[in-house]
């Protein structure tokens, strides 16, 4: 299924809940700004605790900078891909060997993990998706139940593909 100027159509489409971004990318800007603040306040304790709140700090701004950034995108799910909103594949449809998205499942929080046939590269965009090896989690700082819609569809395409149904 295609639109009218060839692009494939849409199944499902998840952003970042607002407030959860907020939330989230300012629990980091608070933790990296206090960090920063007792490396110049505190007399030195010693080369390792120096050392330690000047590298978690400054990489507590670092990921939050790019937990802001990352966020401002969505991500698409067509019948052949997952993607992100500048068009990067996250996984492909066939590649899905299951999707994981239950209670006690390893998954971002609100989200779901998917389990691909072949390792891919790894890649993370803050709050909004992950890749190590064959697995995949989405989700973090979105919407739980366009997360949950997402994860439907995917699991109806996995099972439509094997020609297994479960109801």
């Amino acid at each position: 299924m295609t639109t009218p100027d060839d692009r494939p159509a849409i199944l499902a489409e998840l952003r970042a809940s607002p407030p959860r971004r907020v939330v989230g990318v300012g629990v980091l800007l608070i933790l990296g700004t206090a960090l920063l603040y007792l490396w110049l306040t505190l007399p030195v304790a010693g080369l390792g605790w120096t050392a330690f709140l000047l590298v978690f700090g400054g990489l507590s701004l670092w990921v939050s900078l790019r937990m802001w950034t990352a966020t401002e995108g969505r991500l698409v799910l067509t019948a052949d891909a997952l993607c992100d909103a500048q068009g990067k594949v996250l996984a492909r449809v066939d590649m899905v060997r299951a999707v994981n998205r239950g209670v006690f499942a390893f998954k971002p929080a609100g989200g779901f993990t998917l389990v691909l046939s072949q390792p891919g590269p790894r890649a993370w965009a803050p709050g909004l998706w992950w890749r190590i090896g064959r697995r995949v989690g989405v989700g973090g700082v979105t919407h739980r139940h366009e997360a949950r819609y997402m994860a439907e569809v995917l699991d109806q395409l996995c099972q439509s593909r094997n020609g297994t149904r479960q109801d």
